[in-house]
């Protein structure tokens, strides 16, 4: 069985909606959104980068990895590991990633795990990381329906399933 796998990782930016008397802004997160899709450590490269001139470097290649327990802005979950599964490699180009519209961005081509030879478990969450192992998480989200990969199964993102948006 080839499971075909859908993820959208939403991450919500909050709205200045007003001013307080003492200057201080007044924020909101708005379209009741409860969750966020970007790493602490992107995060914080990101707002250096805009605020304060620190140079990000985007990487080369990214690599999307699966979990069996959700990872959270700071890490951790539980990523899949033994039966064949690696994180697949994905260049990071606009051949890969076309430009983004619409305040999102999708996958262009099949992001293809290849087949299990050992049980993986269920599959509840994707991330997206700068390393093949280590490094840093960049965005992770749940899957829109879980997956349960046994021995002999393939998993993929077909082109469009997995999509990065701001809200």
């Amino acid at each position: 069985m080839i499971h075909l796998a859908e993820a959208e990782l939403r991450v919500v930016v909050p709205e200045l909606i007003g001013v307080r008397p003492d200057g201080r802004g007044i924020w909101a997160i708005k379209g009741g959104a409860t969750g966020t899709a970007m790493s602490d450590f992107l995060e914080n490269k990101l707002l250096d980068h805009v605020l304060g001139g620190t140079a990000y470097t985007a990487p080369g290649t990214t690599y999307i990895a699966l979990f069996t327990v959700a990872p959270s802005d700071s890490g951790g979950g539980t990523e899949v590991s033994g039966g064949s599964y690696a994180r697949v490699a994905y260049t990071n180009n606009t051949t890969n990633w076309p430009a983004a519209s619409g305040g999102s961005k999708s996958n262009a081509n099949v992001i293809d795990f290849g087949t299990a030879t050992a049980n993986w478990g269920t599959i509840v969450a994707v991330a997206i990381f700068d390393a093949a192992t280590a490094g840093n998480m960049l965005f992770y989200g749940n899957l829109t329906q879980n997956k349960t990969v046994n021995n002999g199964d393939g998993f993929k993102f077909l082109a469009g399933r997995l999509t990065i948006s701001f809200d």
